[in-house]
């Protein structure tokens, strides 16, 4: 019936949510203990730090981090770490990194139950329309953010921009490229974030279980 689910059927946005946070029979998988995302930044854009999927996952297993994974092609790394603080492996990633493919890139590490959190305290998901055009800024350092303050206390409009603890998320309905908002957090922030957008997000958040 015209505005009615089919019976037995789910809507559209709760079958996507199920997507993204459950695994096979419906049954959500729950993270491992120690997992963490190595989020790599500037590598694979254009032709410059190229850097395969494949040396990424070796680098982890170099340094005795077990369960590695990686999702897409723009540096996003997913290992168990038992023991191991998330600032200590991110340091080890990038001197590792360095040493093997010559290559010096800033690795941010978040836990699951981080990533689980930044995806559970989106305030800005209810007004993106495109996921691409959505992105989340992650930082180990929460200071590091901080320099996000005096854009919050712009207007932006129709670019939206709201902080967090260890992520910042930024709307930008026109793109990403031609947003003001991105270009003046980009400058703000420099090297010491890494931005990945809400598709990317979801899809490292469904990698782990959708639970931390």
């Amino acid at each position: 019936m015209k505005g009615k689910a089919a019976k037995g059927m789910a809507p559209k946005g709760t079958a996507a949510r199920r997507t993204a946070t459950q695994g096979t029979a419906g049954k959500p998988r729950a993270a491992e203990p120690g997992t963490h995302v190595a989020l790599f930044r500037g590598i694979n854009v254009g032709t410059a730090k190229r850097v395969s999927m494949g040396d990424l996952r070796a680098l982890a297993e170099g340094l005795g981090f077990t369960g590695a994974r990686t999702l897409l092609n723009s540096g996003n790394l997913v290992f168990t770490a038992k023991g191991r603080s998330a600032g200590g492996a991110a340091a080890r990633l990038e001197e590792a990194l360095a040493a093997r493919c010559g290559i010096s890139a800033r690795v941010t590490v978040v836990s699951a139950a981080e990533l689980a959190a930044a995806v559970a305290g989106n305030p800005l998901v209810t007004r993106a329309s495109d996921p691409s055009r959505l992105l989340v800024w992650f930082s180990g350092k929460p200071a590091d953010l901080a320099r996000l303050q005096p854009l919050a206390a712009r207007g932006w409009e129709p670019d939206a921009l709201a902080l967090g603890g260890r992520v910042a998320y930024g709307w930008c309905p026109a793109g990403v490229l031609e947003s003001p908002l991105a270009k003046a957090a980009g400058k703000a922030l420099g090297d010491s974030v890494t931005a990945r957008n809400w598709a990317t997000v979801l899809k490292l958040h469904a990698l782990l279980g959708g639970a931390p």
